[in-house]
């Protein structure tokens, strides 16, 4: 199965296609003529953006994270065709001291689980060498400030989602809702 390596890419963002309420999510890295795609979850975008600011906030800090001019601010749609290579199941997120860069990874399945016996052991064992191996993964690393730009850019599009409801805080359609809060009378 392929890995796509971006490193760095030239962009990496994340955008919605369809109307508040029933968005797809897509992750979008390119680099040159390449693109590559990936779908995901309004819940994993919202954690990815958090723990990409707290990584950055802990390690980056200071005005390297930050984006300086607009330029750095990434607000144009997703790049067509939008098609998904494959639906994220496990997100990855590290920080690389020795060049001061944040590595996001995609993968399609989840990882399997490393017991503990396994984790003191020096050899990795084989059906995880196998199940990696055969898993398509998205791989990017971004710079503290291409790392703030995305995150600001998630967390924007996370909340110019459907408004809460001034009762139970869940999420409003156009149409109304049944609230739990008005003893199941629609709002």
């Amino acid at each position: 199965m392929p890995v796509h390596d971006f490193d760095p890419p030239d962009r990496f963002v994340v955008g919605t296609v369809g109307p508040p309420g029933q968005r797809v999510f897509f992750l979008q890295a390119s680099s040159g003529r390449r693109l590559v795609s990936v779908s995901c979850e309004k819940q994993q975008v919202s954690v990815l953006a958090d723990r990409v600011n707290d990584i950055l906030d802990q390690f980056a800090g200071g005005p390297a994270a930050e984006p300086g001019a607009a330029a750095d601010e990434d607000n144009a749609p997703l790049t067509a065709p939008i098609e998904d290579e494959f639906r994220v199941a496990t997100l990855a997120l590290a920080w690389d001291p020795a060049r001061s860069v944040v590595v996001i990874e995609a993968f399609d399945a989840d990882l399997p689980e490393v017991g503990e016996e396994d984790e003191e052991a020096t050899d990795v064992p084989e059906a995880f060498i196998e199940s990696v191996e055969t898993r398509s993964a998205i791989r990017v690393v971004l710079g503290a400030a291409q790392a703030r730009a995305f995150a600001r850019r998630a967390q924007a599009l996370i909340s110019a989602g459907r408004p809460p409801c001034p009762f139970c805080g869940g999420p409003l359609d156009p149409t109304g809702h049944v609230c739990p809060r008005s003893n199941g009378y629609k709002r």
